[in-house]
């Protein structure tokens, strides 16, 4: 599903954001990328979504390379994609229901099937019965609900979350990571950056570790062995 082949990306002369970075994320896998601020998760993420552009190497999205998307053409992997940011990008203007239709809205979908839709995604969250409130009159726990459900409204087949719980407590932290082991069983890929490592300690899942913006660490969580990969060698 998603595969790098020695990516750099440079921002400025001798400054990397991401160095030599190669990596393979199997169709239907949830995982987690870990590392400190800065360390590049966020880079790589835009990588993903072609948000930038790699400086040098390779990244196949389901076996296409993006590099060589047309912008003209970008929204058809854009459409394979659901991403959920941490700020959660909400309109305040827009209820719960028209906010998770939007991308639905964007491609044109019919007026009956974008209703059921967005209708089904906010089944899946646990928010069908907010779906005419405003964002601002929700908790901030449903407000990340929300953009999950608008990330998957379209039937991505992967989603990418920009530390997703980095605005909730523990315990509301949990519960999103617990829907999105739900969306994870309906064969949706999922990809998620953090650097909370003691909120993902109990959930099996495997984990892959940016240091000094390299991959440093691919671990099966399952499994004490480690493959490494980047600048380590």
């Amino acid at each position: 599903m998603i595969e790098f082949y020695h990516v750099f990306k440079q921002y400025v002369k001798e400054t990397y954001a991401l160095k030599d970075v190669n990596l393979s994320i199997e169709k239907g896998e949830f995982v987690f990328l870990t590392g400190q601020s800065g360390a590049g998760k966020s880079t790589l993420l835009k990588l993903i979504y072609k948000d930038l552009k790699p400086t040098k190497g390779q990244i196949l999205i389901d076996s296409v390379n993006i590099n060589l998307i047309p912008d003209k053409t970008l929204y058809q992997l854009r459409r394979k994609i659901g991403i959920v940011f941490q700020d959660f990008k909400l309109l305040t203007n827009r209820t719960v229901f028209e906010n998770v239709a939007i991308p639905l809205l964007v491609r044109g979908e019919k007026k009956s099937l974008i209703e059921k839709m967005t209708n089904n995604a906010l089944t899946l969250v646990g928010l069908g019965h907010r779906k005419y409130y405003f964002p601002d009159h929700i908790s901030g726990g449903e407000q990340q609900r929300v953009a999950i459900a608008r990330a998957i409204a379209g039937n991505p087949k992967l989603i990418i979350a920009d530390e997703p719980t980095g605005n909730l407590d523990t315990e509301l932290s949990v519960e999103i990571l617990e829907i999105f082991e739900k969306i994870n069983q309906n064969g949706v890929t999922l990809l998620i950056a953090t650097h909370d490592n003691s909120l993902i300690k109990n959930f099996s899942k495997r984990m892959i570790n940016i240091e000094n913006n390299t991959i440093f660490s691919n671990v099966l969580r399952d499994n004490p062995k480690t493959e490494y990969a980047g600048e380590l060698f």
